[in-house]
């Protein structure tokens, strides 16, 4: 199933988008997407309303804008080099364990929103992941155990502002979290349409060149080691997102680097997650 969230920026709707790319809104099933509704069992309820409700629910317009899927998620936590490419052209070492970082959930966008470049930025850069999207509480899981809390997928490209993050002192979430800075989307893939996660492709074009192509199976730590992991050191919440990490590709790692300008257009999409679009615009108070 795939969930979406449709209408005007914090006035969004919960809806579902059909194989055949229709989308249904599904306000009368009276619940949005966020901690209440992963935490009891939203997903097979919500299946369940749609059997008895199918022939009741109305069609969502085309040109209605989509939100981020879920709503409020108490937190982002991302995943760094973990592709072993990525940490070459970043010219750092491969970690032993996952390196962790927080992304403000301010920063969250729809997929096909602007993406604001923020005061004072020069290195501004794009980056495809796979986001994991928490279905249960978690709170010290065992790896082998880790999926069991998973509710689904969806598609997040991490922005980072390179200088913020790399060069004034401190952790990478000054350079992760500007306003804009994770569209998230089109749509939540539940996790039973998703057979392998470690075996999507994920791609990202700037103004219509590939820039990342790769695949998940290059992942250093997989989506149980990341679930099992981060759940050590603090407890995941029903809607939370994990952003797994980039390939190789991003603007850093080109020689000379290539960051992005006002009016670059960002197209990225990965296996079975859809394709998400956003232009670049210049900072507006």
């Amino acid at each position: 199933m795939k969930l979406i969230r449709f209408g005007n920026l914090g006035q969004e709707k919960p809806g579902i988008e059909l194989d055949n790319g229709q989308r249904l809104d599904i306000s009368s099933f009276g619940e949005d997407f966020n901690e209440h509704f992963f935490a009891n069992n939203g997903i097979d309820t919500l299946k369940l309303w749609l059997e008895k409700n199918s022939e009741e629910i109305p069609i969502i317009a085309g040109n209605e804008r989509l939100g981020c899927p879920i709503d409020t998620p108490s937190k982002i936590v991302c995943v760094g080099l973990n592709y072993a490419k990525h940490a070459a052209e970043s010219g750092m070492a491969l970690p032993e364990e996952p390196v962790l970082f927080f992304k403000s959930t301010t920063a969250i966008v729809g997929p096909f929103d602007d993406v604001m470049l923020p005061k004072g930025s020069l290195k501004s850069d794009w980056e495809v992941e796979l986001a994991v999207v928490m279905g249960k509480k978690a709170s010290y899981v065992q790896e082998k155990e880790a999926m069991d809390y998973v509710a689904g997928y969806v598609l997040h490209n991490d922005i980072s502002e390179r200088g913020f993050q790399l060069e004034r002192q401190g952790q990478w979430v000054k350079g992760k979290s500007c306003d804009t800075f994770a569209p998230l989307g089109p749509y939540l893939v539940t996790k039973d349409e998703v057979t392998d996660p470690h075996n999507l492709n994920l791609w990202l074009k700037l103004n219509g060149e590939i820039m990342q192509s790769s695949t998940t199976s290059d992942m250093v730590f997989d989506v149980p080691k990341l679930v099992s992991y981060i759940s050590q050191f603090m407890t995941l919440l029903p809607g939370d997102i994990i952003s797994t990490g980039t390939p190789f590709g991003v603007g850093l790692g080109l020689t000379p680097p290539v960051y992005l300008k006002a009016g670059d257009i960002m197209e990225l999409g990965i296996d079975k997650l859809g394709v998400s679009r956003q232009k670049v615009i210049p900072f507006e108070k």
